[in-house]
Parts: structure tokens; C-alpha cells; sequence
């Protein structure tokens, strides 16, 4: 008896073997339907055909299966087939994942952003007034062992009456100070038209979050070598950010950093919310590597140790924040900026800039 159970267990397997070398057959063939339906512009969803095959095979059936059985059974391949089809007419987007597997890990000279390497710290001051706050910001950072520096030359404002920035001194004034304190200048750019004189000056152009979808900005700059820092928008979803990252990639560049920033809600504590899901989200979804702004998406000086802590406990690639001589008298943000015995004291509570691991274990144990 149990001699049959057993030859009888082998004829299963070799018929389930049969069974799935057809299903594959038949799939590849569907798949082959599909790719001419496209071409011509058809749907691939044919309920009169897809009735009449349901109809020939039940009356083809001799059981022991009954004819409802079948029909569900046959559905389910159906089903499988049509998913086969509209999956090959998706694009495939170069911010995917499925594109692209592994980590992209962006280079800023010699300074890696994403992958396994230790996370970023870009610090500086919120825009560039003068030759003396600038070199003076840069200094003290640099003095820490921050690698990147932050300061904006164009500022998009708005009240049209603030401070807009200093222009093209502001970025020359920037490129020095960097110079100087071995740092690299990450700058944001409002207009096309200024890219030469940033490719002349930056070692990244930011994109702010108020152009994140000025694409006819991005197609620019997506021609562009340097590497780009792009924030999501104000009240962006996911998928537009990404979207906009796509435009950037599709333009030849793939030196992309994505920046988190934080979005516009109802609530009224905070200058905007910061959605750590958008940082897990983006580093499941696609390739690149992801920062957040602490300064912008609090706006308070006292949530920027915790809204690290919250970045890093999520996969960010690393982490933005503004810091100032003296917040009190700066020409924008002065609520937000530290100042250099705050920004000490955030390096200390955060660890940064001590070589942190991928997990970023260290912020949640003992010291």
C-alpha cells in the first residue's frame, strides 16, 4: 500500500511539473498578445474572448472536477496572465527600486551620501549675509568635522520685502569660505539661467522646495555633472517628489539626493510636520539616498535633537540644519537657526560628527 502512495506521489510531482512548464508556456504567450495589443493601442482585457475560452473548456470537462471549479481555476490563470500584460506596460522608472536594486551612494568629492556609509551632516547658516558671518559659520563648523556646508545665495522669500540674498556675491563669498575650511558649498538655485555661475561655484545645487516641480528648473539641471539635493514640496506627496526626482535622472544625472523637509498641515506648534514615513517610504521605493531638514520641518531649536534621532531611527542618509553667529540679529529664520554653543551642544546629544553605523544604534544606548 504504501509502495502505491508513493508511485502514485511521484506521478503528482511529475504532472505538477508538467503543469507548471504549460502555465509558463501559456503565460509567455499571453505576454506575447499583450506586447502586440499595446502596439496597436488595445485594451488587454477581452471579456468576449475571455468568455468563450471559459465556455470550450467546460465543455471539454469530464470531471472530476465540476465545471464551477474549473471556470475558477481557469479565472485564476486568466488573472495571472492579464497582471503579466499590464506589468511589462509599466514604465520603468529610474528612481525604482526594480530599476535599480542596490543603494545609489552619491559622491560629493571625496564625502559618500547613502548606502552603508556613515550618515551626513550638512550645517551652515540659512543665507549668506555677509563676508564675516559666512567665514565665521564655516569655520566653526569645519572646526567640528562637518563636511558640507550650507548657505543660500538666492533666497525665495514670501514677503517680497525680506531678504532675498546676496546673489552671485553670496556664492562667491560661499566658495571661499569653503575654500578655506576644506568644506563643500551646497547652495540652492531658483533660476536656469544662474547654472553656469553655480556650476562655477556649488559642489551641489539644492533644489528648494517652493521649485520642486519647476521642470523646466529640473530638465536643467538634470543635464547638469554636479550632484543635486532635491526637497519635496510644501504639501507634495511621496509620489510627486519622486516624480520629481525622475525628471533629474531622465535628464542624464544620477547623482540625486532626496531631502525631506517637512510638509504643510493643520498643525500650529510646529513650522511644518516632518513625515518620517516620507523618508522610510523613500528609501523602500527607490534608490536614492535621503536626507531631512530638522530646521525646516520643526522650526524650533528645541525639537532638532529629537527630529534627528527620529531621521536616523528611519534609514536618513543624513541630516540639514542652520546655524548662525547670532540667530537674533540673521536676516531670515531667526527663531530656527542655533547658534555655535547650540549647534555644540546638538553634536554632542546627537553623536554627530562621530562616525555613526548603519543601524544608528549608538543614539539609543547608554552613553
Amino acid at each position: 500500500m504504501d509502495d502505491q502512495i508513493t508511485a502514485l506521489r511521484a506521478r503528482i510531482d511529475a504532472l505538477n511539473l508538467e503543469l507548471l512548464e504549460r502555465l509558463s508556456a501559456r503565460a509567455q504567450v499571453a505576454e506575447e498578445i499583450g506586447r502586440l495589443q499595446t502596439a496597436q493601442g488595445r485594451s488587454h482585457y477581452d471579456p468576449v474572448r475571455e468568455q468563450a475560452m471559459l465556455d470550450a473548456l467546460v465543455a471539454a470537462n469530464h470531471g472530476p472536477f465540476s465545471d464551477a471549479t474549473v471556470k475558477s481555476l481557469l479565472k485564476q490563470v486568466f488573472q495571472a496572465s492579464m497582471q503579466l500584460e499590464e506589468e511589462q506596460d509599466k514604465v520603468q522608472y529610474l528612481t525604482s527600486r526594480r530599476h535599480h536594486r542596490a543603494d545609489t551612494v552619491v559622491w560629493v568629492g571625496d564625502v559618500p551620501i547613502g548606502g552603508d556609509h556613515p550618515a551626513v551632516l550638512v550645517a551652515g547658516p540659512c543665507a549668506i549675509e555677509s563676508r564675516e558671518q559666512v567665514e565665521a559659520t564655516a569655520a566653526h563648523v569645519a572646526s567640528r568635522g562637518v563636511r558640507l556646508f550650507r548657505g543660500g545665495a538666492y533666497k525665495p522669500r514670501t514677503d517680497p520685502y525680506s531678504f532675498q540674498g546676496l546673489g552671485e556675491e553670496g556664492l562667491r563669498l560661499g566658495r571661499a569660505a569653503c575654500d578655506a575650511h576644506g568644506l563643500k558649498f551646497v547652495a540652492e538655485l531658483m533660476d536656469a539661467a544662474d547654472l553656469p555661475v553655480f556650476e562655477r561655484s556649488v559642489d551641489v545645487i539644492q533644489i528648494g522646495a517652493r521649485n520642486m516641480q519647476n521642470f523646466r528648473l529640473l530638465k536643467a539641471v538634470g543635464r547638469s555633472k554636479l550632484p543635486v539635493l532635491l526637497k519635496r514640496g510644501l504639501s507634495a506627496t511621496i509620489e510627486e517628489w519622486v516624480m520629481a526626482a525622475e525628471y533629474l535622472l531622465h535628464e542624464g544625472n544620477p547623482n540625486v539626493i532626496l531631502c525631506e523637509r517637512g510638509i504643510r498641515t493643520f498643525e500650529r506648534f510646529t513650522r511644518n510636520t516632518l513625515d518620517v514615513s516620507a523618508v522610510a517610504l523613500a528609501k523602500l521605493e527607490t534608490h536614492l539616498p535621503v536626507l531631512v531638514d530638522v530646521t525646516h520641518s520643526g522650526g524650533r531649536r528645541d525639537l532638532l535633537v529629537p527630529l534627528t534621532k527620529a531621521a536616523l531611527a528611519v534609514g536618513a542618509d543624513g541630516i540639514m540644519l542652520e546655524v548662525h553667529p547670532n540667530p537674533a540679529v540673521a536676516l531670515s529664520d531667526q527663531k530656527q537657526q542655533v547658534d555655535f554653543e547650540g549647534f555644540d551642544a546638538y553634536l554632542d546629544a546627537t553623536l554627530f560628527p562621530e562616525t555613526l553605523s548603519p543601524g544608528r544604534t549608538e543614539l539609543y544606548t547608554e552613553r
